[in-house]
């Protein structure tokens, strides 16, 4: 096997990643306090396609050094907007219509690994504080939850993971753009 280099992959330029058409995806950042985490939740955007992240509450924003230690310059190329409000960015995304899902462990959640998605609707998804996960009311108004089946003793992963595994689940169930 050979291992490729940067140049055999054809990566995009960001002004190419820009102009290129998006997984038709949202990621809500629900009060992030950890930067590298935030840093890492730019970098999987990236290598998803999505349309744009929504950093919210506590959420550090760019230009940061603890952001882009971690994202290594997809801060430049994802789309982002800040919010200092949760709810008021899921509101936002409801009236866009958008289906809005959390990522939690709560009551009636839907597996990932069985969620059904639409193809032409438009897809967010919350992720929630490190130690509080998605606030109560943010799950309240959102469409649906999804949650990661887990068979551990922990019950819990770290939020940049989460986004990892969820967007690469709903990436695998949309019409990933070409």
């Amino acid at each position: 096997m050979h291992k490729l280099t940067v140049e055999e992959m054809h990566r995009l330029t960001v002004d190419e990643f820009r102009s290129a058409r998006k997984l038709p995806l949202t990621v809500v950042l629900d009060n992030i306090r950890s930067l590298h985490n935030v840093g890492s939740v730019f970098r999987t955007a990236d290598a998803f396609r999505i349309e744009r992240l929504y950093l919210c509450g506590i959420t550090a924003c760019p230009p940061s050094a603890e952001i882009h230690k971690t994202a290594l310059g997809a801060e430049d190329s994802v789309s982002w907007t800040y919010r200092p409000d949760t709810l008021a960015a899921v509101d936002e995304l409801l009236a866009a219509g958008y289906e809005v899902f959390a990522a939690e462990q709560v009551e009636g959640s839907v597996r990932l690994d069985r969620l059904e998605l639409m193809p032409g609707r438009r897809y967010a998804v919350v992720l929630g504080n490190e130690v509080k996960g998605v606030a109560q009311d943010v799950v309240d108004r959102c469409t649906a939850a999804v949650e990661i089946p887990q068979y551990g003793t922990k019950h819990s992963l770290n939020v940049s993971v989460s986004a990892g595994i969820v967007l690469w689940e709903m990436c695998k169930k949309m019409a990933f753009p070409a």
